[in-house]
């Protein structure tokens, strides 16, 4: 395999010098126990490889929070521009739902394409996807036509929540990994808070529904070119080198230059050596064997496969999409006045998860993932069974409804709402790392779809408060799962945490 024609050679590089942003240069262990200098790199560097990939989060928040008020625009006689209108509730769960069901498709794509394609080639037919799906739902002539556009849309989310989060771990700096991978959180909470924000001023503009969707298409546009002048990921390049799918000189030599790209010119002289001793650590963990189907459930692969989906799916069925349904109306029973508009409560929430998030991204390398992980879902416990108590016993108390709340999202968006992401990204073994992931997300979205779906009806047969209680329950499981189940993954490599952890 000859390199990419639009990755840098090492002839057009020249030797690079350290320069004085330089960060870095503390002494590690290897696996087969030498001695290597942690990874130089320059700040600016780093911020491209996270940015471009994490604007896929940033579209996917931002869909959610546009598609909220794109609703209540199409559903209008006067405001809508269109003559079918009239739509029933089965048709506008399709629109609200649909970039989902297309998320699952791009999950199941994901896991066949995607250590074919590689990384930012994803990114890129991910961002295309973006754009087209945005396009058609805006130009919509017709429901069907708005659905197909959902679905392409939906498809793009897939690909991009794959994909993101394996970029940024593999090109990041082992000690900020975390930040990074936890920021990409950010950038959802962001575009949920930017949707939120913008349906919000155009929700009274005629056909505004279309100029809600059509917002986000320069994003796409810009993620797309900044993917492609983006390097691909040197260990995914490692990877096929030691899997015999191209010139080992080739793709070694192309990975120095990806890495030179990623690290700047802080990593000086020093980038032939982190290569090769990323090509020994591969060899040490076995990663010159192709992975089948069948090993993906045996061995280290199954014990990596249970912590990333376990953590994904306890994301999904501890209850986050339901608490956030009764939201609304929790703060309006306290007599809050902005929730009499479901726009600003939900702005409001937005801004307070954005606010956790980050206070997230400014501990995860600090603390860990796992006492993270285990306060942030203690604190969610508490604050299910407060709900549960407060729909059955407690209903004259709305505050503690409302503490209730805040409790719960604040804790959501310090544990299983970055850290979730965070941990698929880092724990998968670099071979099965695409199929991994493809897996890990199509439960995330499957489980996402199934509470979602099921919420109504279990509402209606057990009650709110009994709900709540269940969620609470699911909860403590998710909680001695983390502890019985899931490792610390703190300032290891991607090799030391395959090597240590599995």
């Amino acid at each position: 395999m000859a390199p990419d024609p639009e990755q840098p050679t090492l002839s057009s590089l020249g030797k690079v010098g350290k320069s004085s942003g330089e960060i870095g240069g503390v002494e590690e262990p290897l696996l087969n126990g030498g001695i290597h200098t942690s990874e130089n790199y320059s700040l600016a560097s780093a911020i491209f490889p996270f940015l471009f990939p994490a604007l896929g989060g940033l579209l996917y928040g931002y869909d959610i929070g546009s598609t909220s008020c794109a609703t209540i625009s199409i559903k209008s006689a006067t405001l809508s521009g269109i003559s079918w209108y009239n739509l029933n509730s089965v048709d506008i769960g399709l629109i609200t739902s649909g970039s989902l069901y297309g998320a699952l498709i791009g999950s199941v794509l994901a896991f066949n394409i995607a250590d074919f394609l590689g990384r930012r080639r994803e990114l890129i037919l991910a961002a295309f996807l973006y754009l087209v799906g945005a396009l058609v739902t805006a130009l919509a002539p017709a429901f069907a036509v708005m659905v197909i556009g959902r679905f392409v849309f939906g498809i793009g989310i897939g690909l991009a929540m794959h994909a993101a989060p394996m970029y940024i771990a593999e090109t990041a700096p082992s000690h900020i990994r975390g930040q990074l991978i936890s920021l990409k959180e950010f950038f959802i909470v962001l575009g949920m808070v930017g949707g939120y924000g913008i349906g919000s001023l155009l929700v009274d503009t005629v056909a505004g529904w279309r100029y809600m969707y059509v917002a986000s298409t320069p994003l796409a546009v810009i993620m797309g070119i900044g993917m492609w002048w983006l390097p691909a990921s040197p260990r995914w390049l490692l990877l096929r080198a030691i899997q015999g799918k191209g010139s080992m000189q080739e793709l070694r030599e192309t990975a120095i230059c990806c890495l030179c790209r990623l690290r700047g010119e802080a990593i000086g002289d020093t980038a032939p050596a982190k290569v090769d001793e990323i090509l020994a650590e591969l060899a040490v963990v076995g990663e010159e064997k192709e992975v089948t189907l069948a090993e993906v459930f045996r061995g280290k692969c199954l014990k990596a496969l249970t912590i990333g989906a376990g953590l994904v799916l306890f994301q999904q069925i501890t209850g986050q999409p339901s608490v956030l349904y009764y939201a609304a109306s929790i703060l309006q029973s306290a007599g809050f006045s902005a929730a009499s508009d479901a726009t600003r409560v939900s702005i409001l929430l937005g801004l307070f998860k954005l606010i956790m998030t980050g206070t997230a991204v400014l501990v995860v390398d600090r603390l860990g993932r796992r006492p993270l992980l285990l306060g942030g879902v203690s604190g969610m416990v508490i604050s299910l069974f407060l709900l549960g108590s407060y729909y059955i016993f407690l209903d004259n108390a709305p505050v503690v409804a409302v503490a209730a709340l805040l409790l719960y999202v604040g804790c959501y968006q310090l544990s299983f709402g970055p850290i979730g992401w965070l941990m698929i990204s880092e724990i998968f073994p670099l071979r099965l790392r695409g199929r991994g992931l493809g897996i890990a997300v199509l439960v995330n979205f499957g489980a996402n779809a199934l509470v979602t779906f099921t919420f109504s009806p279990l509402k209606a047969l057990l009650g709110a408060g009994i709900l709540f209680y269940a969620f609470g329950v699911i909860a403590v499981v998710s909680l001695l799962f983390i502890f019985f189940i899931v490792p610390e993954t703190k300032g290891l490599t991607l090799e030391e945490i395959e090597a240590k952890c599995l």
